[in-house]
């Protein structure tokens, strides 16, 4: 099987299956997928995503991304397809500049950890609640919001720090064709900076979920989670969630 998955108008969808864990295992394959903005969905891309088996979907956007750009995944289904919208910084990105104190770009997933727990543990329980069938997540570029619960997940899993941080940094490659695209080279540049996801950067977000939480697990009980809850987070990614 392969991570990167070929989903028509989508750049940076994958699968979070594969991947090696601390105890010489590797995560469960078709149960979480990561993605960019579904709302470049064509009906073909529709189509695969069901044909994988996709049964959920958490939209990770803001409300005005969300009214300006639809999703292209249907929120009402008659085959029992669920949609959830849940924007992962709050309100809007004023309230969410306010909250986290403008924080320096690179202290932004450590300050969500820390600023953004009511919606994190809210998105966190939409996933530990979904039938077993693959879930997807995502937000626009699907490298910072999207990535911060996919490394949240695998950190429970168990994954291997420097698989959790390659995770992170492939968007970088995914996403260079399309925001490229139609641009000016003197453009390049800056938009190529606006895409890096170094996997320094990841490996900074869990040395501080070490040292201020003492991993995820007491992370997601500091926001609140159920061990009921966290055992069934896991379970997305583990064949037995011991």
């Amino acid at each position: 099987m392969t991570r990167d998955l070929r989903i028509p108008n989508l750049q940076n969808v994958r699968d979070l299956g594969g991947l090696p864990t601390r105890d010489g295992q590797t995560t469960r394959w078709r149960s979480v997928l990561r993605a960019d903005d579904l709302h470049h969905l064509a009906p073909e891309g529709l189509q695969a995503l069901h044909e994988y088996g996709v049964q959920t979907v958490i939209d990770l956007r803001w409300p005005h991304e969300l009214t300006l750009f639809p999703t292209g995944y249907p929120t009402v289904d008659a085959n029992d397809r669920r949609y959830w919208h849940l924007s992962l910084l709050g309100a809007s990105p004023e309230a969410w500049d306010e909250r986290s104190q403008n924080v320096p770009w690179d202290q932004w997933n450590k300050a969500v950890l820390d600023h953004g727990q009511p919606e994190m543990a809210a998105a966190l329980r939409l996933i530990a609640a979904a039938p077993t069938a693959p879930l997807l997540f995502h937000c626009v570029a699907g490298k910072d919001r999207t990535g911060l619960i996919a490394a949240l997940l695998l950190a429970l899993a168990d994954v291997e720090p420097e698989a959790i941080a390659a995770d992170y940094a492939a968007s970088t490659e995914n996403l260079r064709a399309r925001w490229l695209a139609g641009q000016p080279e003197e453009k390049w540049p800056a938009i190529i900076e606006s895409l890096s996801c170094p996997p320094e950067r990841m490996h900074a977000l869990l040395a501080h979920l070490a040292e201020r939480y003492g991993g995820p697990g007491g992370y997601f009980t500091q926001i609140g989670l159920s061990q009921p809850e966290v055992l069934n987070l896991r379970a997305r990614l583990r064949d037995g969630a011991g």
